[in-house]
């Protein structure tokens, strides 16, 4: 049990975990995120999720760009070895207990200077769990400093709970007047560091204007014992430890389960 990590995680809804992955171990990772960016550039798919959201139109360049893909774990053998790495899983199992399932990985891209803004959101709006156990885990590849469009995080911002319409496309006047991306803790991050926060957390980023790219690894992951809700998104159910109790002939057959 990591103590440390639980305590800073349930006081701010966030907790920086410092060189949790080897050098050794970013140096052939960045060289999969690599591959599969070149990969994923050739196969004609919009490739550029850039959020287009009215909420950040100020802040960033319309030709603004994110290069992201699902599931990266499909990808490559080292990037599954990535999600099934014991000192992840150790903070993960200290913050949501030791069922822990695999929802999905996303891969993000800001390139330097036209990399794209991120609104506050609560991610539980793209995939509620019952008992709000959905966490991240942000792998960082690279760097993530001033002027590179590190994340921002609304301290303690998960004690409000699930807040409607938070998805990041609308303005929440009780938000948004308290709250913006100059407001929140901005997360200086190096190479092997790995942001770990709440569902519901605010959370965003602004826009890369360096002359360095962004990149990390997004891992969502909640506890064998929650159950995931109603929701269209990419549930890969990939048990990592412990048991999944709400697996079912059915629904582990589809990835919208």
């Amino acid at each position: 049990m990591n103590r440390k990590a639980l305590s800073k995680f349930n006081q701010q809804g966030f907790y920086l975990a410092r060189g949790l992955f080897t050098q050794n171990t970013i140096f052939y990772l960045n060289k999969e995120f690599d591959r599969i960016i070149d990969q994923i550039s050739t196969s004609n798919e919009n490739i550029n999720t850039r959020w287009n959201s009215k909420l950040t139109r100020d802040i960033e360049d319309p030709d603004s760009v994110v290069l992201h893909t699902h599931n990266v774990q499909c990808y490559s053998q080292p990037m599954l070895k990535m999600v099934q790495n014991k000192k992840l899983l150790d903070v993960v199992e200290s913050l949501i207990g030791s069922d822990i399932i695999l929802h999905h990985t996303k891969l993000f891209l800001k390139p330097p200077k036209v990399g794209s803004a991120f609104p506050l959101h609560q991610d539980w709006s793209y995939f509620p769990t019952q008992n709000n156990s959905m966490i991240a885990a942000v792998v960082h590849l690279s760097e993530s400093k001033a002027q590179m469009g590190r994340i921002r995080v609304v301290k303690g911002s998960h004690q409000m709970g699930r807040v409607k319409n938070s998805d990041g496309h609308s303005y929440i006047k009780d938000i948004h007047e308290t709250h913006d991306l100059n407001s929140a803790h901005a997360v200086n991050a190096d190479s092997g560091d790995v942001l770990f926060f709440h569902c519901c957390s605010f959370h965003g980023s602004k826009a890369n204007e360096s002359n360095n790219p962004r990149k990390t690894i997004l891992i969502q992951l909640y506890s064998g014992k929650d159950k995931v809700e109603n929701s269209t998104h990419t549930n890969m159910q990939l048990t990592l430890r412990g048991w999944n109790y709400h697996a079912t002939r059915s629904n582990v057959s589809g990835i919208g389960a």
